[in-house]
C-alpha cells in the first residue's frame, strides 16, 4: 500500500526533498504532492539581483527545474496553491487554489515543511506604495523589472545594506540608476565587524553608490499619484523613483506556529540531525524556515542560504524515502559582491564570540590576491578571530578584489574541522604567482593570530 508525502514549498529545500524521495521510492510506493503558492519552482533566488542588473539575460536561466519537469518525474506539483493550515493530529493540510479560491484538504503520511523566509517589511507609512519592492521570489523580481521599465525617473533608494541590499545596489547601478543605500547600522554589511564593513562602505562610495549609515527609515513619501517619491529618515529626505527593500528576512513559520510545531529563539522550526521536526516522527522541515546548529558557537542560528536549503532537502528526501542522512550544522559561510568588490565571512564576528562568552584575539592583515609582482595583483584585507587560550579558529572575514571571496572556503574547512590557527599555518595550499603570494593571505593571518594567542598567554 503506497504512502503519501506532502511538501509545502516548491523551491530549493522542498523540491530537493521531493526529488530525492522520488529517486528512492517509485510512484507505486510513494505518492508525492507538493504545494507552491508562486508560479515557479526550483529557482535561484540568489540570482535575482543579477537578473535585475542584466548579468543574467533571461528569467528562465534561474530555474533549475520547472513545474512541468517535476510533474514528468511523477511529482504532483501544484503551483499557485497556498497551504493555509496544517492539521497535525489529523495528518492533513488545507490548501487554497489562488486562481479559483477553492479550498480542499489533502491527507499525508509524511510531511515536509519548506515554507522559506519572508522579507522584513517594516510597518512604515507608505511602505505598500507603488514603486516599493521586495525581492524574495521570481515574481518579486519580475514586478521590480516591470516597475523599472515603466518608470521614467532614474533615482533608486535601497533600504538596508545586507547581502540583498548591496547586491541590489549594484544591479540598479548597472541599469544606470543613481543609487542611495540607507542603513540603520553603523556600517554596511552587518554580517561583518564594523571595521570590515567600513572597507565595504568606502568601496561603495568609490563606485558611485551613496551609502548613508545610522539612518533608520521613518516613512515612505508618495506623490499625488500615490507612487513613491522619496524615502525619509529623521535627518533627511532622499528622492526616489523606485525603492528596494533589503531589510532582511525572518523564517516563514506562521503555519507551523499555528499547528503547534516547535520553534526556536529566531522563530525557525527546530529539527534533529535528520531534519525531522522535534517530537514529530513523520514531519520534516528544511530551508530558510528552520534554525540550525552553529558548529563554532554550539548554539542554534537562523542562516537563510540556498546552499543549506539544498542540503536540507537532500537529507530530508533520503529520510522520507526510507534511507538515512544527517545535516550536522553550519559554520556560517557566506560570500557576496558589489561590482568588483568581493565580501566573505565564516564563523563568528567579535560580537558573536562575546555573546557566547568566548575570550578571543583578533588580527587583521593586508595582502594581495597574487604575487605582488604578477600583473593583476589586487589588495585584500583578512581579519581572523582565534580563541585566546586554545588558539582554536573562531572566524574569518575577507574584503578584497578578484580572488578574495572564495579564499574564505579555506577557513570554512578549518572551522568545520575544529583546527587551531597554528595548525592552519601548516596547510599545504596551492601556490603559483598568478594565484597567490607564497604565503596565502589566509595563512598570513593565521601566522599573525598564532603570535597574538601566544602574546595573550
Amino acid at each position: 500500500m503506497s504512502e503519501r508525502l506532502v511538501v509545502i514549498g516548491g523551491d530549493a529545500a522542498g523540491m530537493s526533498a521531493a526529488s530525492q524521495a522520488r529517486r528512492l521510492r517509485s510512484p507505486g510506493e510513494l505518492e508525492i504532492v507538493a504545494f507552491e503558492r508562486g508560479h515557479f519552482s526550483s529557482y535561484s533566488a540568489c540570482g535575482i539581483p543579477y537578473w535585475v542588473g542584466g548579468d543574467v539575460a533571461e528569467r528562465g536561466e534561474l530555474i533549475a527545474r520547472s513545474p512541468e519537469e517535476h510533474r514528468a518525474r511523477d511529482i504532483d506539483l501544484r503551483t499557485r496553491t497556498e497551504v493555509t493550515e496544517i492539521d497535525v493530529p489529523g495528518q492533513r493540510v488545507r490548501a487554497r487554489d489562488l486562481e479559483t479560491g477553492t479550498e480542499a484538504w489533502t491527507g499525508f503520511d509524511k510531511l515536509v515543511v519548506a515554507t522559506g523566509a519572508r522579507p522584513l517589511r517594516p510597518p512604515l507609512p507608505g511602505i505598500d506604495a507603488p514603486g516599493v519592492h521586495g525581492v524574495q521570489t521570481l515574481d518579486d523580481g519580475q514586478a521590480l523589472l516591470d516597475s523599472l521599465s515603466g518608470t521614467p525617473g532614474r533615482r533608486a533608494v535601497v533600504v538596508g545594506a545586507g547581502y540583498i541590499g548591496v547586491e541590489m545596489a549594484e544591479a540598479l547601478l548597472n541599469r544606470g540608476y543613481e543609487v542611495t543605500v540607507l542603513t540603520r547600522g553603523e556600517q554596511p554589511m552587518a554580517t561583518l565587524d564594523p571595521d570590515m564593513g567600513r572597507l565595504v562602505h568606502r568601496a561603495m562610495d568609490g563606485l558611485g553608490i551613496r551609502t548613508v549609515v545610522s539612518a533608520p527609515v521613518t516613512k515612505i513619501l508618495t506623490g499625488e499619484d500615490g507612487r513613491v517619491r522619496a524615502v525619509a529618515t529623521d535627518a533627511d529626505e532622499y528622492p526616489a523613483d523606485v525603492v528596494v527593500l533589503g531589510t532582511g528576512v525572518v523564517p516563514e513559520t506562521s503555519l507551523a506556529r499555528a499547528a503547534g510545531l516547535p520553534l526556536g529563539e529566531y522563530g525557525g522550526l527546530l529539527t534533529d540531525l535528520a531534519m525531522r521536526v522535534r517530537g514529530h516522527e513523520n514531519i520534516w522541515a528544511g530551508g530558510d524556515c528552520v534554525e540550525v546548529l552553529d558548529l563554532v558557537s554550539g548554539r542554534q542560528r537562523h542562516v537563510p542560504l540556498g546552499t543549506h536549503a539544498n542540503k536540507h532537502g537532500q537529507v530530508i528526501g533520503a529520510n522520507a524515502g526510507g534511507g538515512y542522512a544527517t545535516f550536522p550544522g553550519v559554520v556560517g559561510t557566506a560570500v557576496s559582491k558589489v561590482c568588483d568588490l568581493e565580501i566573505a565571512r565564516t564563523g563568528l564576528r567579535e560580537r558573536d564570540a562575546r555573546e557566547v562568552g568566548l575570550r578571543f584575539v583578533t588580527v587583521t592583515v593586508e595582502s594581495t590576491s597574487r604575487a605582488g609582482y604578477y600583473p593583476g595583483a589586487a589588495p585584500m584585507t583578512v581579519k581572523m578571530l582565534a580563541e585566546r587560550r586554545t588558539g582554536r579558529l573562531l572566524g574569518v572575514q575577507i574584503v578584497g578584489r578578484e580572488g578574495a571571496a572564495k579564499r574564505v572556503d579555506i577557513a570554512a574547512v578549518a572551522l568545520t574541522a575544529g583546527m587551531t590557527v597554528e595548525g592552519m599555518t601548516a596547510l599545504d595550499l596551492g601556490y603559483a604567482p598568478p594565484f597567490s603570494p607564497v604565503w596565502d593571505p589566509v595563512l598570513v593571518a593565521a601566522r599573525k593570530a598564532v603570535a597574538a594567542v601566544r602574546a595573550a598567554e
